[in-house]
């Protein structure tokens, strides 16, 4: 087991989280290693571009409620990618304030993934805030679609840890900042549809949410 590499090596001001969780995460990237070769591939393939199913299932959610005419349900629809780089700008702003080493450097391990650059921080993982709010915000447009991007995120998050990018605490907080984003604006954006639909204008509002659905007489 490699021995953690002091906090100061690269960045005075920097935190040194393997204390926290480092001998779960070596035992993870240790799986990883041994692990087969195509699995491997396919976990880093994911944990690389697998953000683009959030954007599929976010694209097909909005064109199925732009279909139905329902206006309220586009707002929520179109609101998540909003919710989910609003989320993204809350971790990001997390990660220079806490400026958490990566774990490839401070445990000096070979990983997955290649060992970012210094000041590339760790906490929280953007990746697993990114695909919580995502999830989250989907969960307000369809609960079908809300389950199955959980499902994607939770994968994602685990993902980050097998190539070695992150440690748990740091997807676990990515989860957890991201939910409570997407969860606290998501109410808001229910709550305000029909105010947030009457905003854009027309002919704008008309391709962007669709032809409002006639009342029942």
């Amino acid at each position: 087991m490699a021995a953690p590499a002091s906090a100061t090596s690269l960045d005075g001001s920097s935190f040194d989280g393997a204390g926290i969780d480092g001998p779960v995460y070596l035992d993870v990237v240790h799986a990883a290693q041994a692990a087969p070769g195509w699995f491997d591939r396919a976990v880093s393939a994911y944990s690389g571009y697998g953000l683009a199913v959030f954007a599929a299932l976010m694209v097909y959610g909005w064109w199925r409620a732009r279909g139905r005419g329902d206006q309220d349900w586009a707002v929520r629809a179109l609101a998540a990618p909003v919710l989910t780089v609003l989320a993204f700008l809350v971790s990001a702003a997390l990660k220079l304030q806490v400026r958490e080493l990566r774990p490839c450097q401070s445990l000096r391990v070979v990983t997955l993934e290649a060992c970012p650059a210094a000041g590339d921080w760790s906490f929280p993982s953007n990746h697993a805030t990114i695909a919580a709010a995502a999830a989250v915000a989907l969960w307000f447009v369809s609960a079908r679609l809300g389950l199955v991007a959980s499902v994607c995120a939770l994968a994602m998050a685990a993902s980050r840890v097998w190539v070695g990018a992150h440690y748990p605490h740091d997807v676990a907080a990515g989860l957890a900042v991201g939910a409570a984003v997407a969860v606290s604006l998501g109410l808001l954006v229910r709550g305000f549809a029909p105010a947030l639909a009457g905003l854009i204008p027309g002919p704008v509002r008309t391709f962007a949410l669709g032809p409002a659905r006639e009342a029942s007489a």
